[in-house]
C-alpha cells in the first residue's frame, strides 16, 4: 500500500479547505481534492449569492451580527458569529488582493440585500458566479506556493489514529489505488449532505463523508438536525438542481402560485423572509397539488437578461424564458448549519483532528443560516484555522508502516444511493414529525444490513443519515430550519435578547473560547 506523509492534511478542495491551506504557511499541507477537472467539484464553486460584508458607510458589524443572530432563532455562538461579522471585510480585502472582481457601482461597491439582511450589504462577483470567482481565484493562489500539494481526484475514506490521536487518512488515489497520508493533524474540510437527499443544490458527491468519518472515528457533532432548504431552486429535471440566486427577490422578483397571488402575502419581510419560512410556504403548496414559480418579469432596475445573465441562460437551457414567464421553483436541501463540533480554532474532540467550512459547527450559523454568509464562513475561518496550525507545534509522525490497514475496503461510491435520498428527503425534509423521522430510521437499518462490511463509506453515510435523524427526534420543539409539525408551536427564541449581551464578549474572550464552551 501506498504511503506519503505531511504536517497537515486537508481534506476538501473548497473555499474552506483551500483558505485552510493557504493560510497554514510554514507547514507542508497537502489537499486531497476528490475531483481531477480544473474546476473543484466543490459547492463552493456553484455560490450565486455572494459574501455578506458590513463594507458599506451606512452598515456595520455590529448590524451584520444582529441579522444573523436573528436568522439563527437563538442557537448561536455568540462569539463565533461575531468573529464572522467582525472579520468580513477583511476577507472581502483578501479576496480582491487575490484578483476577485467584485463589482462596483461608480466609485463606490455594488451591493445586493437578500433574504434575513436589514440593509444591502452582499457583494457580488460576475454578476450571479461569485462562488466561481473565489474559486478561481483561491486555486491560482494555491497554485502560486510553495508550501501546499494539491492531490487531485483522491477521496478519503477513513481516518487512522494512532492511540487516542487522528494522525492520518486512508484514501483512494486518482488510479484507484489506496493510499495513506501520514499527518501531523487532519483538516475536514468536506463540504455539506445535500447529496443525501433527493432534491439538492449541491453537487451529488457532497455527502457529508468527511463528517461522517469523522463520528465513525468518535468525534463529537453538533447540531446536525439543521439542514437548509434553499426555497428557489429550479423545479426541472436535472441533478444537482440548479440554484436560483435570492438576489432576485431582493431586486422584487415575486413568489406566485398558479393563480399569481403571491404565496408570501401578510408574511413579516414578505419575498425576503428567512430562508426557512419561504421553503415551509412553498413546501405547503407543493402539498396540496400545487406549483410555485418566482415570477421576475418586472425586476426592479432592468430586466433578468442584464442584471443576471447566468440565471437568464440558466432557465433558457431549460426551455424557459424568463422575461416573459414565471420560473419554477422548489425547495432542496442546500446548506447544513450543523456538522463536526469545533471551537472557534477549528479544534474537534479528538486530537489531531480539526475541521472548517460546512462540514464543520462552530455555532455561527445557529439555527438557520443568513443568506451569503457561507462563503463568509470558509473564508473567514479557513484564515483563521489555517493560522492556527501554522503556530501548532509539529509534533512526531508515526513511523513508515506503523498505520497497518489490514483492509483497505471498497473505494468511495460517488453518490449516495437512491433510496437513502428518497427517505432524507421524505423523512428529514422541509417539515418533520416522528412518526417519519422513526420510518427514516428503520429504513437506515435496511440499508446497512445489505450494505458490504468494508464498504466503509456507505456505512459512514448510513451512521450519519441515523445521527441526524436521532438528533431531529431529539429535538421535539421547531426551531429555524428544524420544522416539526407534530410539535406545540415555536416557543419565542432568545434572537431578540442576544444584542445586548454581545456588546459584553471581548475579542480577548473571542480568542479564548474552547471546544468546551460550544458542545
Amino acid at each position: 500500500m501506498k504511503e506519503r506523509d505531511a504536517d497537515v492534511v486537508v481534506l476538501g478542495a473548497g473555499a474552506a479547505g483551500l483558505a485552510t491551506a493557504l493560510h497554514a504557511r510554514g507547514r507542508r499541507v497537502c489537499v486531497l481534492a476528490p475531483d481531477t477537472a480544473a474546476a473543484s467539484g466543490a459547492a463552493s464553486e456553484l455560490a450565486q449569492g455572494g459574501i455578506a460584508a458590513a463594507v458599506d458607510a451606512g452598515d456595520s458589524a455590529e448590524l451584520h451580527l444582529e441579522d444573523t443572530l436573528r436568522a439563527a432563532q437563538g442557537e448561536t455562538n455568540l462569539a463565533a458569529a461575531r468573529y464572522l461579522c467582525d472579520e468580513a471585510p477583511l476577507a472581502v480585502h483578501f479576496l480582491e488582493t487575490l484578483g476577485v472582481p467584485f463589482a462596483r457601482d461608480g466609485t463606490g461597491w455594488s451591493l445586493h440585500r437578500e433574504a434575513g439582511h436589514s440593509c444591502a450589504r452582499v457583494l457580488h462577483a460576475g454578476g450571479a458566479a461569485t462562488g466561481a470567482a473565489v474559486m478561481a481565484a483561491l486555486r491560482q493562489a494555491t497554485a502560486g506556493t510553495t508550501h501546499v500539494e494539491v492531490l487531485a481526484g483522491t477521496r478519503a475514506t477513513r481516518l487512522l489514529r494512532d492511540g487516542d490521536s487522528v494522525c492520518g487518512v486512508l484514501a483512494f488515489d486518482v488510479d484507484g489505488e489506496p493510499l495513506v497520508v501520514r499527518a501531523r493533524a487532519v483538516v475536514v474540510a468536506t463540504g455539506g449532505i445535500g447529496g443525501l437527499y433527493a432534491r439538492t443544490t449541491n453537487p451529488l458527491g457532497a455527502c457529508g463523508d468527511g463528517l461522517a468519518m469523522a463520528l465513525a472515528a468518535g468525534a463529537r457533532g453538533r447540531g446536525l438536525e439543521f439542514v437548509q432548504f434553499h426555497p428557489t431552486a429550479l423545479d426541472v429535471h436535472a441533478e444537482p438542481l440548479p440554484l436560483i440566486t435570492e438576489a432576485l427577490r431582493g431586486a422584487d422578483a415575486r413568489l406566485v402560485d398558479a393563480y399569481g397571488k403571491s404565496i408570501l402575502a401578510g408574511v413579516p419581510q414578505g419575498n425576503l423572509a428567512p430562508r426557512d419560512i419561504v421553503a415551509r410556504r412553498v413546501d405547503a403548496v407543493q402539498r396540496k397539488g400545487g406549483r410555485v414559480w418566482l415570477d421576475a418579469t418586472r425586476l426592479r432596475g432592468g430586466n433578468i437578461e442584464r442584471r443576471f445573465p447566468e440565471i437568464h441562460a440558466c432557465c433558457l437551457a431549460h426551455g424557459i424564458d424568463p422575461l416573459r414567464e414565471p420560473i419554477p421553483v422548489t425547495p432542496a436541501a442546500h446548506y447544513h448549519m450543523g456538522g463536526i463540533a469545533v471551537d472557534l480554532d477549528g479544534r474537534t474532540t479528538l486530537p489531531g483532528l480539526w475541521a472548517v467550512g460546512e462540514a464543520a459547527c462552530n455555532g455561527a450559523h445557529g439555527a438557520n443560516r443568513l443568506a451569503s454568509n457561507s462563503l463568509l464562513e470558509a473564508l473567514v475561518y479557513g484564515r483563521r484555522v489555517g493560522q492556527a496550525l501554522a503556530r501548532l507545534p509539529l509534533r512526531a509522525l508515526p513511523p513508515p508502516g506503523a498505520l497497518r490497514v489490514t483492509d483497505a475496503g471498497l473505494p468511495p461510491a460517488a453518490q449516495a444511493p437512491a433510496a437513502l435520498r428518497r427517505m432524507m428527503w421524505h423523512s428529514l425534509g422541509v417539515i418533520r414529525d416522528a412518526t417519519g423521522l422513526n420510518a427514516g430510521l428503520g429504513t437506515v437499518t435496511a440499508l446497512r444490513r445489505k450494505t458490504r462490511a468494508n464498504d466503509y463509506t456507505a456505512r459512514a453515510r448510513l451512521l450519519l443519515a441515523e445521527h441526524m435523524l436521532r438528533a431531529a427526534l431529539r429535538r421535539g420543539e421547531s426551531c429555524g430550519a428544524h420544522y416539526r409539525v407534530d410539535a406545540p408551536p415555536p416557543t419565542a427564541r432568545r434572537a431578540s435578547q442576544t444584542t445586548p449581551i454581545i456588546a459584553r464578549l471581548s475579542q480577548a474572550e473571542i480568542q479564548n473560547r474552547s471546544i468546551d464552551a460550544i458542545r
